[in-house]
C-alpha cells in the first residue's frame, strides 16, 4: 500500500466518523454555507494579481513538520498583501497537519478565493467545505474513478463551490467533466513523492484550451513560474517553499517581486 492508498484508506474512515459527529442538516446551519463563493477561477485570471495560489501547509508526509505553530491569521494576510492570487489551506490532519480550524480562521481574515486542500472522497467532505468557508475543492483524478469525479464535481457546483481537478498523467486527463473549472497538473508523484516540473509542460498542451491551468508542486524559482506562465499556465500553487521559511510572508512578496522583475512588467501591477 503506497502513501496514497493509506490517506484515502484513513480518510474514508475519518469521513464515516465525522459524519456521526457532525451531519449535513448541522453543517447547513454554518454561518458561511449560504455565503457566496469568491471564484477562483476570476482571481488567478486577474492581472492585478500573481497567479500564485500560496499554500498554508504545516507538515507533509515526504517532510515531516514544516512550520507547525505558524499563524494563519498572520500568513494568509501577508500571503494576500504580497500580491497572491488567492489562498489553498491543507485540512487533512493526520498527514499534513491541518484542520477545518485554520480554513476558518483564514476567511475570518481574508476575502479573496480559499481552496480547501484535501482528500475527497465523499460528498459529505464539499458540504463541510461549503461550511467552513471554502471557495474551491479540490479532487484528484488518481484517487478517483471517472464516475466519482463526475458526481462529486457536480454536487460541488450545486453548493456553488468552484472544482481544481488535479491530474499527474495524460490518461487522468480523460476524467474531466462538467463542473470542474480548474486542471492542476502536479509535479509531484503522489506514489513516491518525487518531484518533477516538466510533468506540467509535458501536459499543458493536452489540456483543453478552455480549462483554466495550475502548475502544483515543487515551484520554487520566479523562473520557472514564468517558464510554466510560457507554457500556458495562468495559476500556480505554491505553499511548501514559503512555508519553510520563517516568515512565509515574506518569502511569498520576495517571489512575486522577483517574478515582477523577470516579466518585465512594473511591481505595482502585483501589490
Amino acid at each position: 500500500m503506497n502513501i496514497l492508498e493509506k490517506i484515502v484508506a484513513h480518510k474514508r474512515r475519518e469521513v464515516a466518523e465525522r459524519k456521526e459527529l457532525y451531519p449535513v442538516r448541522l453543517l447547513e446551519k454554518s454561518i458561511y454555507f449560504h455565503t457566496p463563493v469568491v471564484s477562483l477561477v476570476k482571481y488567478v485570471l486577474r492581472p492585478d494579481k500573481s497567479g500564485i495560489i500560496a499554500e498554508f501547509k504545516r507538515r507533509s508526509p515526504s517532510k515531516g513538520p514544516i512550520n507547525l505553530y505558524a499563524s494563519v491569521e498572520q500568513v494568509s494576510i501577508g500571503y494576500m498583501q504580497a500580491g497572491a492570487s488567492a489562498l489553498s489551506v491543507l485540512t487533512d490532519r493526520e498527514f499534513f497537519g491541518g484542520r477545518n480550524e485554520d480554513l476558518v480562521e483564514a476567511r475570518r481574515f481574508n476575502f479573496c478565493p480559499i481552496l480547501r486542500k484535501d482528500f475527497v472522497i465523499d460528498e459529505y467532505q464539499l458540504f463541510e467545505a461549503r461550511s467552513i468557508g471554502a471557495d474551491a475543492v479540490l479532487l484528484i483524478a488518481e484517487c478517483l474513478s471517472s464516475a466519482e469525479v463526475r458526481h462529486l464535481a457536480s454536487r460541488a457546483a450545486e453548493l456553488g463551490l468552484e472544482v481544481l481537478m488535479e491530474v499527474h498523467s495524460a490518461a487522468q486527463l480523460s476524467k474531466l467533466c462538467p463542473g470542474v473549472d480548474l486542471v492542476g497538473v502536479n509535479n509531484r508523484n503522489l506514489e513516491n513523492f518525487t518531484v518533477s516540473l516538466e510533468n506540467s509542460l509535458a501536459l499543458a498542451d493536452l489540456i483543453p484550451p478552455e480549462m483554466v491551468r495550475i502548475s502544483e508542486s515543487g515551484l520554487s524559482d520566479p523562473a520557472d513560474v514564468l517558464r510554466l506562465r510560457q507554457a500556458g499556465f495562468q495559476g500556480f500553487l505554491i505553499g511548501e517553499h514559503f512555508m519553510a521559511t520563517a516568515d512565509p510572508a515574506k518569502a511569498c512578496n520576495l517571489f512575486v517581486q522577483q517574478l515582477v522583475r523577470l516579466a518585465g512588467q512594473p511591481a505595482s501591477a502585483h501589490v
